[in-house]
C-alpha cells in the first residue's frame, strides 16, 4: 500500500450529509440517483452504487459521510457531484456514518 501524505490528505473535503431523495435510474439495477443535502443550502445529485441491496426509498434520511470535492462525473446520465463513502463486504457497501446529531456539512478530519 502506498502512503499519501498530509497535505494531499488536508485536500479533501469529507463532511457529513443526509440523503434526502432517491430514485431507481432506467436499465441500471447497481446504481441509482441521490440527492443530498450538506447544509447552508448546498444539494447535490449523487450515484449511489449497491442499488442490489436496498429498495432506493430504504435509505432516504440516513445520514452519511460524504467526499464533497471529488470531481463531478457522469453516469448513466446523472452527473454525480459527491462520494458517499462506505465499507466495502462483498461488493456490499456499509454506509459510514455518524451516532451523534450533528449539523449537515460538517467537516471530517
Amino acid at each position: 500500500m502506498s502512503h499519501v501524505s498530509y497535505d494531499d490528505f488536508a485536500k479533501l473535503d469529507i463532511r457529513v450529509a443526509k440523503i434526502i431523495a432517491t430514485e431507481p435510474i432506467e436499465g441500471k439495477s447497481r446504481i441509482i440517483k441521490g440527492r443530498i443535502d450538506l447544509g447552508n443550502d448546498d444539494q447535490r445529485d449523487v450515484i449511489i452504487g449497491g442499488a442490489q441491496y436496498f429498495q432506493p426509498e430504504d435509505i432516504v434520511g440516513k445520514i452519511v459521510i460524504v467526499l464533497a470535492n471529488l470531481e463531478p462525473k457522469k453516469m448513466a446520465g446523472v452527473e454525480s457531484n459527491a462520494m458517499l463513502l462506505a465499507a466495502d463486504v462483498d461488493d456490499k457497501p456499509f454506509w459510514l456514518t455518524v451516532e451523534e446529531d450533528i449539523p449537515l456539512g460538517s467537516p471530517i478530519k
